[in-house]
């Protein structure tokens, strides 16, 4: 009845104080509680109630977690830890918890004040509405072990909130409350003057890391965890004096507000970065009071940045310290790992999958933009009297028609996509493997250096695919206008790859890698740049359209096509046969000054612009089509900075108090509550059941 009727506190107002008026209105609370309320606790209730004495339903400690934990906790409260609020639920102490006792605790989370109330009523072991000096004291030393940091409970701070009832010192409830929200810090600051041997202002860093894991290491990822001690390289003694330790511990009490100012700060910034004074200002701006100071923000940018010199830090280097639950990629990768079988079959499946992707992708850009392929336009020879056949693209485009027809433009286009498949899933399978292993773990970015290699790796290794198909393909293109012209007889792509050999398909491969290490190289490194730094990609969860990304991925094609260009007329003119009047090369060094020399420096550049034209829209689709098939059925995470303040709200307001509640105890160690398992409610011995339970499926 003490959870029903409430209990009358040393600090309540006379109105208040009425032991009928508090009965009446805790009565009227649970009979006014809406039907529909008063279902989906029952629906809980029995989805969760596995033991049965004399046909009676209840929860046990690890059932009534299941019922009262939120399902999508962004915090790094342990669900086991939620077993603490079962004490509170279980009025009897007899280690069970009935439906009426279900329905007390409910309505108890209906207040606004349920966390505390929660907390108190933990600490009010008596149920007498008072916390006594010796009741606050046991339950805390219960709660945090013999390894903790020592505490004085005879300290002028705990004196200054106890009060006196029957000449026993004593806290209400509304003291009680106080005192919870001001312990973090009287404890720091103990722990300090503690630790603190030779009382000269400093600690070590391990020992600072001590007293945050005690008071705090809920509110922190494990990443921030590991780092604390580099605190101590903000000043050159190496060592981190009580004001950084202020200092840290109110940019965790103000997490929320950091989050605020932090996510408004970067949404305003034009490239999505900012630095401490932005920081700052930001803050000025948006409260009354200067909120933080200097020392305060260098400490936030020094955890967030890793200890890193660099000014500017995007919201996503942030994560690491807003959210106490975040992991580095790599961890997440590995928390997901399945069994090796299923493994092994999911990376062949994905593998496959990828392949595919690139096929369609490849096959996609390549169709769309083969008629601009004027491979005619790079082997025309200036010197050769007679086969000056195109005085410019567009005249070799109407030449093309005029003599093949439409079905020219697309002659040699079954070679490309036979070969397109496994040449654009390398460059794009390489390319994210060399990025991947490049990439910092925590942060998700990697360097320009990288970026380059990445790229370039991924076209030196297509070139296996890309020469032979090229040699084919540019043999088919040529082979149309001589028949026209001289009257040779067409043939296919199989008689070239017979007659060329394996030997022969490689023709001029020094040329093509010479083409296609710089393309890729450019290409790729370019098109990440343009998502992230002009579109603004990931900026605030911003994820790009359709049209931006295809803009991207064509842009990036534009410098890669055009600087390329010179190895790709030499790579040309080393695999067309040449014919009789024309100039034979040896090799890419001769050709490169044979076409220079008798041609000039601007042959080398010759189809240039149908490069780009081909180039940019071949791989602007191609790309395209590859980021909207990625998506299924293996979509890769995006990079968010996901917390309690941007999680949606799924959970009830029940859920969330009870949450809150432990919060609070929390507060007063970190293990609170861990420990539940290994000792029973202190000063209360526990009844046995009547009957012997029994556990029902």
């Amino acid at each position: 009845m003490t959870r029903v009727i409430s209990t009358v506190h040393c600090d309540a107002d006379a109105a208040s104080s009425s032991l009928t008026g508090s009965a009446l209105k805790s009565v009227r609370s649970v009979v006014a509680a809406p039907e529909n309320e008063m279902k989906r606790w029952r629906r809980i209730f029995e989805a969760n109630a596995k033991v049965v004495i004399d046909g009676e339903k209840y929860l046990d400690p690890d059932s009534f977690v299941n019922a009262i934990a939120p399902k999508n906790d962004s915090t790094k409260i342990g669900r086991a830890q939620f077993a603490i609020l079962f004490r509170v639920a279980d009025s009897s102490k007899r280690g069970l918890v009935s439906w009426d006792d279900f329905t007390v605790f409910e309505t108890l989370l209906k207040r606004p004040d349920a966390d505390y109330w929660i907390a108190f009523q933990y600490f009010d072991v008596d149920s007498s509405g008072t916390i006594t000096f010796d009741e606050f004291k046991n339950v805390f030393l219960a709660n945090v072990g013999p390894s903790a940091i020592p505490f004085d409970f005879d300290c002028d701070w705990v004196k200054l909130y106890l009060g006196r009832k029957n000449d026993t010192h004593v806290l209400g409830y509304n003291e009680f409350t106080q005192l919870m929200k001001g312990l973090q810090g009287e404890r720091l600051r103990q722990a300090f003057k503690y630790l603190d041997k030779d009382q000269d202002g400093f600690i070590r860093p391990e020992e600072f890391k001590q007293i945050i894991l005690e008071i705090a290491g809920h509110k922190l990822s494990d990443a921030v965890i590991e780092r604390l001690p580099t605190l101590c390289t903000l000043t050159p003694s190496g060592r981190i004096s009580y004001s950084e330790v202020i200092a840290f511990q109110n940019v965790i009490r103000e997490m929320d507000m950091v989050e605020r100012i932090l996510r408004e700060a970067t949404a305003k910034s034009k490239d999505g970065r900012i630095d401490q004074s932005d920081f700052l200002n930001h803050s000025a701006a948006i409260s009354r009071y200067a909120l933080f100071t200097p020392m305060e923000a260098s400490i936030i940018f020094h955890f967030a940045g890793r200890g890193s010199r660099e000014k500017k830090l995007a919201l996503l280097d942030f994560a690491q310290l807003l959210d106490p639950q975040w992991r580095t990629p790599h961890e997440v990768l590995e928390a997901n790992e399945v069994s090796p079988k299923a493994s092994l079959l999911q990376g062949v499946l994905k593998s496959a999958y990828s392949f595919v992707q690139g096929g369609i992708a490849g096959a996609l850009g390549a169709t769309i933009v083969y008629p601009i392929d004027m491979g005619k336009m790079q082997n025309q020879r200036s010197t050769v009297v007679g086969q000056m056949l195109y005085k410019n693209s567009i005249d070799c485009a109407q030449k093309i028609f005029r003599n093949e027809g439409l079905m020219g433009f697309y002659r040699g286009l079954g070679p490309q996509l036979i070969g397109v498949a496994p040449e654009k899933a390398i460059k794009l399978t390489v390319n994210g493997l060399v990025r991947g292993r490049a990439m910092d773990p925590e942060t998700g970015r990697i360097k320009l250096g990288w970026e380059l290699i990445a790229g370039g790796t991924a076209g030196g290794c297509q070139v296996i695919f890309t020469n032979p198909l090229e040699i084919v393909k540019i043999r088919l293109q040529i082979q149309g206008e001589a028949a026209k012209l001289e009257g040779a007889v067409k043939t296919g792509a199989a008689h070239i790859v017979r007659q060329l050999g394996v030997v022969g398909l490689y023709k001029g491969a020094s040329a093509c890698l010479l083409r296609d290490i710089p393309f890729s190289a450019i290409y790729f490194t370019a098109y990440s740049h343009l998502k992230k730094d002009v579109f603004h990609e990931g900026y605030n969860g911003k994820q790009l359209s359709f049209l931006e990304t295809l803009g991207a991925a064509g842009i990036a094609g534009m410098p890669a096509a055009y600087l390329t260009t010179p190895a790709d007329v030499v790579k040309t003119r080393l695999q067309v046969e040449a014919r009789q009047g024309q100039t034979h090369y040896k090799g890419l060094t001769d050709a490169f000054v044979k076409i220079n020399k008798e041609e000039g420096f601007k042959a080398l550049f010759k189809g240039g612009p149908a490069r780009i034209l081909r180039s940019s829209p071949q791989f602007g689709f191609t790309l395209l089509a590859y980021e909207y098939l990625q998506k299924y059925p293996w979509q890769d995470n995006k990079s968010e900075v996901k917390t309690a303040l941007t999680t949606p709200k799924r959970d009830e307001m029940s859920q969330i108090r009870a949450r809150n509640a432990l919060k609070i105890l929390l507060d007063v160690h970190g293990d609170f509550g861990r420990r539940a398992a290994n000792f029973s409610h202190p000063l209360v011995k526990q009844a046995p059941p009547t009957t012997s339970p029994s556990k029902t499926a």
